[in-house]
Protein backbone atom coordinates (compact mmCIF):
# COMPACT_ATOMS: atom_id res chain seq x y z
CA UNK A 1 0.00 0.00 0.00
CA UNK A 2 1.40 3.85 -0.86
CA UNK A 3 1.27 6.44 1.35
CA UNK A 4 -1.80 8.08 0.03
CA UNK A 5 -3.80 5.05 0.22
CA UNK A 6 -3.06 4.51 3.60
CA UNK A 7 -3.52 8.32 3.94
CA UNK A 8 -7.19 7.88 2.26
CA UNK A 9 -7.81 4.63 4.27
CA UNK A 10 -7.23 6.58 7.80
CA UNK A 11 -9.13 9.54 6.80
CA UNK A 12 -12.28 7.40 5.79
CA UNK A 13 -11.93 5.95 9.03
CA UNK A 14 -11.90 9.20 10.72
CA UNK A 15 -14.88 10.25 8.93
CA UNK A 16 -16.93 7.59 10.67
CA UNK A 17 -15.89 7.42 14.34
CA UNK A 18 -16.56 11.18 14.00
CA UNK A 19 -20.09 10.55 13.12
CA UNK A 20 -20.24 7.69 15.70
CA UNK A 21 -19.48 10.50 18.40
CA UNK A 22 -22.11 12.52 16.92
CA UNK A 23 -25.69 13.46 18.60
CA UNK A 24 -27.94 11.51 16.26
CA UNK A 25 -24.67 10.06 14.36
CA UNK A 26 -25.11 13.43 12.07
CA UNK A 27 -23.16 16.01 11.37
CA UNK A 28 -22.18 19.31 8.65
CA UNK A 29 -19.33 18.98 6.02
CA UNK A 30 -18.00 22.21 7.66
CA UNK A 31 -18.12 21.01 11.47
CA UNK A 32 -16.59 17.41 10.09
CA UNK A 33 -13.57 19.40 7.97
CA UNK A 34 -12.72 21.79 11.16
CA UNK A 35 -12.54 18.26 13.08
CA UNK A 36 -10.81 16.73 10.78
CA UNK A 37 -8.41 19.52 10.14
CA UNK A 38 -7.90 20.37 14.33
CA UNK A 39 -8.40 17.13 16.19
CA UNK A 40 -6.72 14.63 13.31
CA UNK A 41 -4.46 17.02 11.03
CA UNK A 42 -5.78 15.75 8.15
CA UNK A 43 -6.06 19.07 5.88
CA UNK A 44 -7.94 18.38 2.89
CA UNK A 45 -9.87 20.86 0.37
CA UNK A 46 -13.89 20.72 0.39
CA UNK A 47 -13.77 18.51 -2.67
CA UNK A 48 -11.21 15.90 -1.46
CA UNK A 49 -13.74 15.98 1.28
CA UNK A 50 -16.95 15.88 -0.81
CA UNK A 51 -15.19 12.83 -3.02
CA UNK A 52 -14.37 10.89 0.10
CA UNK A 53 -18.25 11.17 1.49
CA UNK A 54 -19.48 10.36 -2.13
CA UNK A 55 -17.34 7.00 -1.85
CA UNK A 56 -18.10 6.55 1.37
CA UNK A 57 -22.27 6.47 0.45
CA UNK A 58 -21.57 4.68 -2.64
CA UNK A 59 -19.90 1.87 0.05
CA UNK A 60 -23.18 2.62 2.10
CA UNK A 61 -21.93 3.90 5.03
CA UNK A 62 -23.10 7.41 5.14
CA UNK A 63 -26.41 9.04 3.77
CA UNK A 64 -25.75 12.26 2.38
CA UNK A 65 -28.26 15.31 1.73
CA UNK A 66 -27.06 18.19 -0.41
CA UNK A 67 -29.76 21.39 0.70
CA UNK A 68 -28.47 24.27 -0.48
CA UNK A 69 -26.09 25.22 2.85
CA UNK A 70 -23.80 22.86 2.78
CA UNK A 71 -23.38 18.71 2.95
CA UNK A 72 -25.26 16.91 6.01
CA UNK A 73 -23.99 13.18 6.78
CA UNK A 74 -25.32 10.74 8.52
CA UNK A 75 -23.38 7.31 9.63
CA UNK A 76 -25.55 3.70 9.37
CA UNK A 77 -25.53 0.90 10.56
CA UNK A 78 -22.77 -0.22 8.88
CA UNK A 79 -20.65 2.74 8.86
CA UNK A 80 -20.96 2.29 12.87
CA UNK A 81 -19.68 -1.23 12.77
CA UNK A 82 -17.21 -0.41 10.58
CA UNK A 83 -16.19 2.58 12.78
CA UNK A 84 -15.92 0.18 15.99
CA UNK A 85 -13.99 -2.54 13.34
CA UNK A 86 -17.16 -5.24 13.55
CA UNK A 87 -17.08 -4.89 10.08
CA UNK A 88 -14.01 -4.62 7.14
CA UNK A 89 -14.71 -2.38 4.45
CA UNK A 90 -11.62 -2.54 1.61
CA UNK A 91 -10.95 1.33 1.48
CA UNK A 92 -11.52 2.01 5.07
CA UNK A 93 -8.43 1.29 7.69
CA UNK A 94 -8.77 -1.19 10.05
CA UNK A 95 -9.09 0.57 13.86
CA UNK A 96 -6.35 -0.53 16.29
CA UNK A 97 -7.25 -1.99 19.40
CA UNK A 98 -7.31 0.87 22.09
CA UNK A 99 -7.80 3.33 19.04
Amino acid sequence: MNYHDFETEGRRLTILRILARRNQFTTNEYSLNDELKGAYAHIVSRDKLHGDLAWLEEQDLVIVQQPRIGWLITLTGRGADCAEGLANVPGVAKPRPGG
